[in-house]
């Protein structure tokens, strides 16, 4: 009988479905994401805090010029860590190595308090680490699935679930750490638990069997699937090819304006935004805060059970560094709700409201997993299109929360509601694109460059994280001449006619898929 998924005999167990092996990469990619956006939520407030508030008193828009070159290079790398991983590492070397490159950049941004150049050496470890990390930990999640297999959109909307359930508690905790104990601290916190991910991974790889090993390991098995075997006609790879390219492209209207979260939208938290509750508010914010911390902990941690079930006795290093990562979790959530409780006034963090998309996904990615998976799942540039119709909305909330600030005003005072449903629509849209795409890139693309093809993914969101930093800098100039609400209108029109657009692309694009649904 042979096997319904690759890898090992072990990866032939499901949870919910889905293989063993999903979620070794779910919580490995979960920490990552952990260090990544925790740093991400505390960049821009850390580089324009006061002096006296221990930050670097720098101006909007030099903030958020480099928010925009370091989030534009850290998925500009991946098309560089795809080609090697292609060619000479493998997938798995190369994730690992991703890894210590990051865990030792977090280490130097934690000793920022000595010099201001561990930080940007910090900065470019990160970028290039990430490089190695990003696409090859993507490339390995689609080989667990066989050709065909209806349950690959699915797996990557799980994936999907861990990224975002690890930055929902980096923004949590080193949002938390580094507004209200020590950015340093926030920093620190960041690459401890890439770290413990790095060692999850590593311990645990033979789970994999064969997928992700290096080109030369790969030669010296002799294992060759009947799939490479077969050859492809040119047309139909080029015009698979054509669709990724199109679909990349694409998110680039996505996360140009997807990305102002760090950025424009962090200063609109910060500055516009009425966040300082007392008395009964500040009690009901507690336990508000308190139930979305814990639910999501408690899924992680039945999720986390699940797994150990099926890995009893096996790869008990494993299991040892991912179990002592949870428990020390568990320890700073206490530590950190019971630090609130004891306080009768509340004051939300800025980066908190960045923890919001991230509790969407955890809480919507597994009905949007069951959708893909059902007769209501609609084409690939149809979920497209949708995504960023969502999106636009998102901004459009954001629009008519700001009208009445008036021209210029560095403060205001407006409801958070706007940016709850700002984040609810903006995840929306996300789970319709990002997971999707993953899986379209996975699926679409020949097997000897899907390393490369998930580096061109990135690299679009590269030049749509440069060009999200540059349009976000000019929040200042613009709010002075047309007012705060018309610059995220901005950010609203453009994504919309973006999907306008890919739905007259969709029949198109479904005929150069080739029978790829």
């Amino acid at each position: 009988m042979s096997n319904q998924f690759g890898g090992s005999s072990l990866n032939q167990r499901t949870i919910a479905g889905h293989p063993v092996g999903l979620f070794v990469l779910f919580f490995t990619e979960m920490w990552e994401r952990f260090s990544y956006y925790g740093m991400r939520a505390i960049l821009v407030l850390f580089l324009t805090s006061s002096l006296l508030n221990e930050g670097w008193a720098w101006e909007r828009e030099d903030a958020l010029t480099l928010y925009g070159w370091y989030t534009g290079l850290v998925y500009l790398t991946p098309i560089l860590g795809g080609f090697f991983a292609d060619k000479f590492l493998g997938y798995r070397n190369a994730t690992v190595l991703g890894a210590f490159i990051m865990t030792l950049g977090h280490a130097s941004m934690a000793l920022e308090t000595f010099s201001t150049i561990f930080f940007f050496i910090g900065l470019s470890c990160l970028v290039i680490g990430n490089g190695f990390f990003k696409p090859n930990i993507s490339s390995i999640v689609g080989q667990l699935y066989k050709d065909g297999d209806i349950r690959k959109d699915g797996g990557y909307t799980i994936f999907y679930m861990g990224i975002n359930a690890g930055a929902f508690l980096g923004i949590l905790l080193c949002g938390y750490i580094g507004e209200k104990v020590g950015w340093h601290l926030g920093f620190g916190l960041a690459g401890i638990f890439m770290f413990f991910g790095m060692l999850q991974f590593w311990f645990a790889q033979k789970i994999f069997g064969n997928i992700g090993l290096s080109p030369k390991a790969l030669a010296q098995t002799q294992i060759e699937t009947e799939e490479e075997k077969e050859e492809v006609a040119k047309k139909t790879e080029n015009d698979r090819l054509f669709v990724v390219v199109i679909f990349s492209l694409f998110t680039i209207f996505f996360w140009w304006a997807f990305e102002q979260a760090g950025g424009s939208m962090t200063i609109f938290a910060n500055d516009y935004t009425d966040r300082n509750l007392v008395g009964t508010a500040s009690k009901t914010f507690n336990i508000v805060n308190s139930i979305i911390t814990l639910v999501p902990m408690v899924i992680l941690t039945y999720v986390l059970y699940e797994l150990f079930c099926n890995m009893l006795g096996k790869y008990i290093l494993s299991n040892f560094f991912l179990g002592l990562s949870f428990a020390i979790i568990w320890g700073i959530v206490i530590w950190m709700l019971n630090r609130e409780f004891a306080s009768d006034v509340a004051e939300i963090p800025a980066s908190w409201f960045s923890v919001l998309n991230s509790l969407f996904i955890v809480i919507f990615a597994p009905i949007f997993s069951k959708i893909w998976a059902s007769s209501l799942n609609p084409s690939g540039p149809v979920k497209f299109a949708i995504g960023l119709m969502l999106l636009g909305f998102g901004f459009a909330f954001l629009s008519y929360g700001a009208y009445g600030i008036p021209l210029g005003a560095s403060t205001a005072s407006v409801s958070i509601a706007w940016l709850i449903l700002a984040y609810l629509f903006h995840t929306l849209g996300e789970l319709c694109i990002s997971p999707v795409g993953l899986s379209y890139v996975s699926k679409l693309a020949p097997k000897r460059l899907v390393g490369l093809m998930f580096g061109f993914w990135f690299v679009c969101s590269a030049i749509a994280n440069f060009l999200g930093g540059w349009t976000g800098s000019f929040i200042d100039s613009i709010s002075e001449s047309y007012g705060l609400s018309n610059f995220f209108l901005i950010f609203t029109a453009i994504p919309v006619l973006a999907g306008v657009l890919m739905l007259i692309l969709n029949k198109t694009l479904i005929r150069k898929m080739h029978g790829i649904s």
